[in-house]
């Protein structure tokens, strides 16, 4: 159980990315009274974990119903992880966790930022929902695995809401370069997540036993 609470943590954290998410809130919000900031943060907050939760529960038992099998789960999602990863390591401007230029152009212009980009792409985007359902395959329907996978999920989410709180702070506090060396290091991790994903579903689908 503690080996899948370490997991999930860290692949969650890399996916959500509360640093970054934090910094971009600061820079969206300068003229935000700080009681207003604090209503967009909750908010925000809540919607993603409950797209998140949802997508962790439920997303696995669709795509079974879809006929999409466990192993095949585990390739996709190890693949889509795989690609932030590298995105992390390599800082990429065009992330596939960041609002590309036309949606931050957007978001500027939004009275209300807890929906868009806050909760969903930025924190709830479809890179954390594909690691929630990827986390929630590998627990096998094991309750203790899947209850270590969602209480991960929920502390990540609280030490989000904790950063987006004090993220006008944290902006001044961080510098760049800080940033970019927290999102490489976690980077790693999580490519080793996704390559260790890669390697379930291709050894659980049978195909190299086939092939050979």
């Amino acid at each position: 159980m503690l080996s899948a609470a370490l997991t999930s943590f860290t692949t969650f954290f890399a996916t959500i990315g509360p640093v970054e998410a934090a910094v971009i809130f600061a820079t969206l919000t300068p003229g935000v009274s700080q009681a207003e900031r604090r209503l967009i943060s909750v908010r925000a907050t809540a919607i993603a974990t409950v797209l998140l939760l949802g997508a962790t529960i439920a997303g696995g038992p669709l795509l079974r119903q879809l006929g999409v099998s466990i192993p095949a789960l585990q390739t996709a999602g190890g693949i889509i992880l795989l690609v932030i990863a590298l995105d992390m390591v390599f800082a990429r401007p065009t992330s596939a966790f960041k609002l590309t230029p036309s949606e931050g152009a957007e978001a500027q212009r939004k009275v209300d930022l807890a929906v868009f980009p806050l909760a969903t792409p930025l924190l709830a985007g479809p890179g954390a929902m594909s690691a929630g359902i990827l986390l929630a395959a590998n627990a096998h329907g094991e309750p203790l695995a899947l209850v270590a996978t969602v209480t991960a999920l929920l502390t990540v989410m609280a030490l989000t809401l904790a950063l987006l709180l004090g993220a006008h702070r944290l902006a001044g506090f961080i510098g760049v370069t800080a940033q970019r060396v927290l999102m490489r290091v976690f980077g790693i991790l999580l490519a080793a997540i996704a390559v260790q994903a890669l390697f379930d579903g291709i050894g659980a689908s049978g195909l190299i036993g086939r092939a050979a």
